[in-house]
Order: C-alpha cells, then structure tokens, then sequence
C-alpha cells in the first residue's frame, strides 16, 4: 500500500487541519494545535486527537513512514502508529523535546511509556520509521535518508490484536505544524531482530 492507497483507503483517527497534494507528490498534513496522543503516566492527562491515518496492519506484516523532518517547536511530531484502540497503541518517529529532535517511541497498554534518543543530525532530511510486527512483538527501526536502520524499540502487542497502521502527527503545544509525508509502505516482517 503506497501513500496514495493510504489516503484513498485509510481512516482519519482525528481529522488534521488540512491534508493536501503539494505540487511535488507529498502529502502535507497540517495538525490541529494541541493534538496529542497519551495516557495518564506522569502527566495526569489522557489526549486521543492525534491525527493517523491507519489501515489494517496483518498479525505478520511492516509498516514504513518517510516524512521530511523540518519542524522545530516543542512536542512537535511526526512517524507511524499502530493502534488497536484507545488504551492500546504505539506511536514512533521523531518529536522535538526540549529543543532537540529525538527519535523515540511511545507504547500504551493501559498507560503510556516514552523513551527517545538524540537525532539532531537528521534535521532537515527524510527520515523513515518502520513498524515490524510479527509474533508478539513490534520491532521499531528508524534512519535518515539511507543511512543504516537503528532499533529504536522492541515492544509487546498481542499477536491476536485487530490492529490498524500507518501515518501520524501532532503538536501539543502550537498551531501551524505542517508535515511533508514522502511515502507509506507494507512489506514482509523482518526476518530477525539483530
């Protein structure tokens, strides 16, 4: 399923401001000013308006998002979501916390957790978040242009989930994020996790 496959078939879970063509093939998504996705840990909050565009996701199938990072503003972001429903999901791309962009994850069962790492480095480039579920498991890889995969996160999701993927945005703090999206692919799980 390609980008255009995605916007013709897949859902909106929170409609964006705006989700347009550019002249040049990407999908610009504009985010509702205090969209979110969360649940409760450390913050006290539950947010569900982030806006992913998903479609079924197969118990043993990948999921790649490729977006150009070129926002900057606190909370600011962008990647894949797997979601099966409002307490059970994984967001995964790249938010701007504390100045920095930082690549990371967010998985909720129940409640929500985070982790991220520096990126500074992919500013300004395509960067490509991969979802890879098979088993019990989803294996969370990311990069910047070709550059080699990085394993951001391995995390648990029920190998019996109705599970639906694809494209997400949101900024918590500001109006005006517009994401360029560049392509959305399926393809075979990964063959390992090393």
């Amino acid at each position: 399923m390609d980008l255009h496959a995605l916007v013709r078939d897949g859902e909106w879970t929170a409609k964006p401001v705006r989700a347009e063509w550019t002249a040049g093939g990407e999908l610009l998504v504009e985010a509702r000013e205090e969209s979110d996705a969360w649940r409760t840990t450390s913050y006290g909050f539950v947010h569900d308006d982030a806006h992913a565009l998903l479609a079924p996701l197969g118990p043993r199938e990948a999921v790649e998002v490729t977006f150009v990072l070129d926002y900057k503003e606190q909370f600011d972001q962008a990647g894949v979501m797997i979601r099966v429903d409002e307490t059970t999901w994984i967001k995964a791309g790249v938010e701007v916390s504390d100045g920095v962009a930082q690549v990371g994850a967010v998985v909720t069962h129940g409640v929500s957790d985070w982790s991220v790492a520096p990126v500074p480095e992919w500013v300004g480039r395509a960067v490509t978040v991969r979802a890879s579920r098979d088993g019990d498991a989803v294996t969370i890889r990311a990069r910047a242009d070709e550059e080699p995969w990085r394993l951001v996160r391995v995390a648990p999701l029920s190998p019996t989930a109705d599970a639906r993927a694809g494209l997400f945005c949101c900024a918590p703090t500001r109006a005006g994020l517009a994401v360029r999206f560049l392509a959305h692919r399926r393809s075979e799980p990964d063959a390992a996790l090393h």
